[in-house]
């Protein structure tokens, strides 16, 4: 049997459970330091602690409960993980470089079961949700994949699983980014991608803390968007906007409205009309993100002209607009593709 992550402890359960063995708290400082700043893999390599100390933690929690089956790397800088669980399940996080800044993409569940139809994450179906400490773990895994002087400077949770279905795990483990010993990562460096829940966006907004919210729309109209986004029939888009207005209200942050752009299925001049229509008087950021081919599914990002009109039609109706620099062409950059891979490929085949 497995041994429990000593991330799945937020900074007081584990300054409890120095307590408890008959240390100071200031230790699970001193543990966190090490984990979260020195970046070492063992309990041995702390060595400002008691052998003893060491020795309890090594036999109460396992540092890393992961392995790495899978390491791509991008000519633009981006690296994706491939992680095997202790249970044998599959995830994916993604490190993304880009001048000064270094984002890593994180999930929260293994699998999805929101059903977007452009989605290669939801393809094998929802298998569970991932606790706080392993989500914490992808954050550790991909920060030694840094170089010393190097730091994540902003998180995305935008990888595998819908984050507000897992809420209680992923509040837990980004709490801990910014607790002492952690990594010095605010909530204003922190974004949370959502399908659209609207009692969770709301439950998200009460927290209290300033984390920048995406809404995944992908569509002007409900017709639309439940032909892409399954789920939206038992939701919306009216519900998804009254709630995503209420977060705003709360927190005072800007809501961004993710738009993967398929071609020819919702990239018109007269969808993005729409679209504006839709978000006018609202203070919203709309980020296109053209679509990353996946085998398994019959999408293609759109043509570049009607990329750009659609562009010009919403900046036209005065709705600030981005499109998404594309990182990780060379590799299996869209989300849920490394793991679909390798679970589809043969016995014994080694994944790339």
């Amino acid at each position: 049997m497995s041994l429990p992550l000593v991330c799945d402890l937020s900074r007081d359960e584990l300054a409890a459970w120095c307590q408890t063995q008959g240390e100071q708290t200031f230790r699970a400082d001193q543990i966190r330091k090490w984990i979260f700043g020195k970046r070492v893999n063992d309990y041995d390599s702390m060595t400002d602690l008691p052998a003893g100390l060491r020795q309890k933690l090594a036999a109460s929690f396992a540092l890393f409960s992961s392995r790495i089956t899978a390491h791509q790397k991008s000519r633009d800088g981006t690296e994706k993980l491939l992680l095997e669980l202790s249970d044998g399940e599959k995830v994916e996080c993604v490190l993304m470089r880009e001048d000064d800044r270094r984002t890593i993409c994180i999930s929260t569940q293994v699998g999805c079961g929101m059903g977007c139809v452009f989605c290669a994450s939801g393809l094998l179906g929802l298998s569970r949700n991932l606790s706080a400490g392993e989500i914490v773990e992808q954050i550790l895994r991909l920060d030694r994949l840094l170089d010393p002087l190097e730091r994540i400077t902003n998180v995305v949770v935008m990888g595998m699983g819908e984050p507000l279905a897992n809420l209680p795990g992923l509040l837990k483990a980004l709490a801990t980014l910014d607790e002492k010993g952690g990594l010095g990562l605010s909530a204003r460096r922190i974004t949370i991608s959502t399908v659209g829940l609207p009692d969770k966006i709301r439950e998200l907004a009460r927290v209290g803390k300033a984390y920048n919210l995406a809404v995944s729309l992908h569509a002007p109209n409900d017709r639309l968007r439940t032909e892409l986004v399954p789920v939206n029939r038992n939701i919306g888009i009216e519900a998804i906007l009254a709630a995503a207005d209420e977060f705003f209200d709360l927190t005072g942050r800007r809501v961004t409205f993710e738009y993967v752009v398929l071609d020819e299925r919702n990239d018109s001049r007269e969808l993005a009309r729409e679209l504006a229509a839709l978000l006018r008087g609202r203070n919203a950021h709309v980020n296109l993100i053209p679509m990353n081919a996946v085998s398994e599914l019959p999408f293609h990002d759109p043509a570049a002209e009607r990329l750009r009109a659609f562009v010009e039609t919403l900046e036209q109706a005065g709705v600030t607009t981005t499109v998404r620099k594309r990182k990780g062409a060379d590799i299996d950059a869209a989300c849920g593709q490394l793991r679909l891979r390798n679970e589809l490929q043969p016995t014994g085949a080694a994944p790339a």
